[in-house]
């Protein structure tokens, strides 16, 4: 009976990394998806996409395998693979932006993480408000190094960057990490069924 509850404790342990696998590989994927999603905006190097989304949702998702993820998708990109949405990578405009990916996907999964384990009960783990500000953390700390690397780029000034690497990206970013609030609220649930 106890080797029969060894093999139940592997196979669980199996299922989990192969999900997790599979998990890391699809927001891999959508990332590179993501990035050919492209708006650009007059005025700057720094284009619309639709990573940031699939950065949040993969760090609230997989935890700290969510920047390892975008850790893959960089190496993919710095590796000659056209998946960047600036062709220059991380020595370009847009370099800082990219390791904020790693960084901010890290940080969601750690508030995730760390709401989980401190909620009082399963119910209090649902808590939108919670998920919501995780989000806008994750997405300051994406402004936080495309700005400083922006600004290095340009060479006058961070002020320029944070007025063309921030400021018109404000509002598409708001409504991005609300909807991958309420998509990552509506299906918690499963989400920590099949990775957590």
């Amino acid at each position: 009976m106890n080797g029969g509850a060894k093999i139940w404790e592997i196979e669980i342990i199996k299922s989990k990394t192969i999900s997790l696998i599979i998990g890391i590989i699809s927001f891999v994927a959508l990332t590179a998806l993501g990035a050919w999603v492209r708006i650009p905006i007059p005025g700057t190097p720094v284009p619309i996409t639709l990573q940031t989304m699939f950065v949040l949702l993969g760090g609230a998702i997989l935890g700290g395998y969510g920047g390892g993820a975008q850790l893959i998708y960089i190496i993919l990109g710095t590796l000659g693979l056209p998946i960047f949405a600036c062709g220059l990578g991380l020595l370009g405009p847009t370099g800082g932006y990219l390791i904020g990916f790693i960084v901010s996907a890290m940080v969601v999964g750690t508030l995730m993480r760390f709401h989980r384990q401190n909620a009082c009960d399963t119910k209090h783990t649902k808590n939108l408000g919670w998920i919501v500000l995780s989000m806008a953390i994750g997405t300051l700390i994406i402004y936080l190094f495309g700005v400083l690397q922006l600004g290095l780029f340009l060479g006058n000034g961070f002020k320029k960057a944070v007025l063309i690497g921030v400021l018109p990206f404000i509002p598409g970013d708001i409504i991005k990490f609300l909807t991958v609030s309420l998509i990552y609220y509506k299906f918690q649930a499963r989400f920590n069924q099949l990775f957590g």
